[in-house]
């Protein structure tokens, strides 16, 4: 199936599309790579929790006050654009796309993704924003840690993406300074490791839930990865016209 069928296909209905994963198993590089094709949304949820830590450090809320980051959620007047090609990410009318990939922000993050209340008002917030863009007659395809199972676990389509352990570290660190040196690896090596560990204890984003597809790309291309999804695209489609 061409992308110009399945773009046609999914307006009329419209499509959702969740991504889990580990850090640096190129779950964004991937979703960006599939919203372009099919025409729908991209949601970094990733950003989301990156914004409010942000948002609650630029305040001098202590990260370890949960009610505190919690509040900060319910405040945090954000804005994003679901454009792959440019994903901007504002907070208060400020313009904070390059502010949250800032090293302070990896390091500070587990607090905030940690944080239950957070994870439950993210959830209600992610979904949302999914089912609006597939009720406009698109869709949108959202990547993070628990996409498949709590914040869309009726996903049309739901994938969990792994890699290797030195394949991701590779990743995020050229994703970060644009090139991988055995320095700079070791340096991006305990943001990974923290925050893998931290997710660990509030989501089992490494083992699938039922009905979730698994696919390897360890050693694949942008491109192998995204045929890969693709074809369980093209699997939901036709069976949807075939109902």
């Amino acid at each position: 199936m061409d992308d110009a069928l399945r773009r046609l296909k999914i307006a009329r209905s419209g499509m959702t599309i969740a991504i889990d994963g580990p850090a640096g198993s190129g779950k964004s590089t991937i979703s960006k790579a599939l919203a372009r094709r099919l025409g729908i949304g991209y949601l970094d949820t990733g950003a989301m929790y990156r914004a409010l830590t942000w948002f609650a450090l630029d305040r001098g809320i202590d990260l370890d006050d949960e009610a505190a980051v919690r509040a900060a959620a319910d405040a945090m007047p954000l804005e994003m654009h679901a454009d792959p090609d440019a994903p901007v990410y504002r907070v208060d009318g400020i313009d904070v796309t390059r502010a949250i990939r800032e090293p302070r922000i990896a390091l500070a993050i587990p607090k905030v993704s940690t944080n239950l209340s957070v994870r439950r008002w993210m959830a209600v917030e992610q979904r949302r924003r999914m089912m609006e863009a597939r009720e406009r007659g698109s869709g949108m395809i959202a990547e993070g840690r628990d996409i498949t199972t709590v914040v869309c676990p009726d996903a049309d389509v739901r994938v969990l993406l792994l890699a290797d352990e030195e394949e991701r570290l590779r990743r995020r660190t050229i994703e970060l300074h644009g090139r991988a040196t055995p320095e700079l690896m070791e340096a991006v090596r305990e943001q990974i490791t923290k925050r893998d560990e931290a997710d660990s204890t509030v989501s089992q984003f490494l083992t699938p839930a039922e009905g979730v597809e698994v696919v390897d790309s360890t050693g694949l291309g942008i491109d192998g990865v995204t045929q890969a999804v693709l074809a369980l695209v093209d699997q939901d489609l036709e069976a949807r016209a075939g109902r």
